[in-house]
């Protein structure tokens, strides 16, 4: 049986709201604009897809202590986890997320903080998630030493943990670090994860990447992004995402091609990251629903 995930929550919202990226990325329409992202749930559960992913990815101190509001973690986590809850409830059916996005910055695995510092701010964020997700998602673990500080932190909820790691855009066998991506593996039994996905990077890194995690004895997935390439620039907490050009030719049939690729190789959760929509996601749904 295929799960079929959302898509990408930022780009979309920057897409309705009609506005410029700001340095806060999702962060600034759960402050200015939460009936988006309600919007954005809805549309994605309408469009077939069975969980909604809370817009939580960067509600974590190293952001808010930038941007001046440290204080108001447990606040804005609960905020954006019920906007996903009452979209479940609207929508009658599915599972509510709880996104853990990186510390440091995503795709910079060499700025995140050592272990034994990472793992209790993820345990922080879980316990303010656990009263109302189904799940934890991490997301965008970019190394071994970056997934192993989440797990660590994570699975002291008592909900379900997943894991979601980035690759090389390039080079799939590899995280973005440069480690095997078969390097997380033991990871997962080690801490007990409860399914591995493969996140934001290209559809092509995880055709490749996606047969090498076989071995994996949870369920595993994919949810790529429709980016050209990630910008050197693109490197710390207050970058914009209009740094990261769209790709014009990932449609939603196209997109969902790769996707069959990754079913075919034993991935069963299947969704969308950045700049991958509700069409996407419905193309997704027609496929494997029907």
């Amino acid at each position: 049986m295929i799960t079929i995930l959302d898509g990408g929550m930022g780009q979309e919202l920057i897409l309705r709201s009609g506005g410029k990226a700001t340095p806060m990325w999702s962060l600034q329409a759960l402050l200015d604009a939460p009936d988006l992202i309600s919007q954005v749930h809805d549309d994605y559960f309408a469009s077939g897809a069975l969980v909604a992913t809370a817009n939580t990815y960067v509600i974590l101190p190293d952001r808010l202590k930038h941007f001046g509001f440290p204080e108001r973690q447990a606040e804005l986590m609960q905020k954006a986890c019920k906007i996903a809850i009452q979209a479940r409830d609207n929508h009658g059916s599915g599972s509510v997320a709880g996104s853990l996005g990186p510390l440091g910055f995503s795709y910079q695995p060499d700025k995140c903080p050592e272990i034994d510092i990472a793992a209790p701010i993820y345990e922080t964020a879980v316990k303010q998630q656990s009263e109302f997700v189904d799940f934890h998602i991490l997301e965008t673990m970019s190394s071994v030493k970056q997934a192993r500080g989440g797990l660590m932190g994570a699975t002291s909820s008592t909900k379900p943990v997943w894991l979601a790691i980035s690759v090389d855009d390039i080079d799939g066998s590899r995280l973005r670090s440069g480690e095997n991506v078969k390097e997380v593996l033991p990871l997962v039994e080690e801490f007990g994860a409860q399914a591995l996905l493969l996140n934001c990077s290209s559809p092509e890194a995880i055709t490749k990447s996606i047969p090498l995690l076989s071995e994996c004895r949870v369920p595993i997935g994919a949810y790529a992004n429709g980016f050209i390439n990630i910008s050197d620039s693109f490197n710390k907490i207050g970058s914009t995402v209009d740094l990261l050009e769209k790709r014009e030719d990932l449609t939603p049939v196209i997109y969902a091609d790769f996707a069959e690729k990754w079913v075919d190789a034993g991935a069963t959760l299947i969704g969308g990251c950045c700049e991958v929509g509700p069409a996407h996601i419905k193309e997704l749904s027609a496929r494997w629903k029907g």
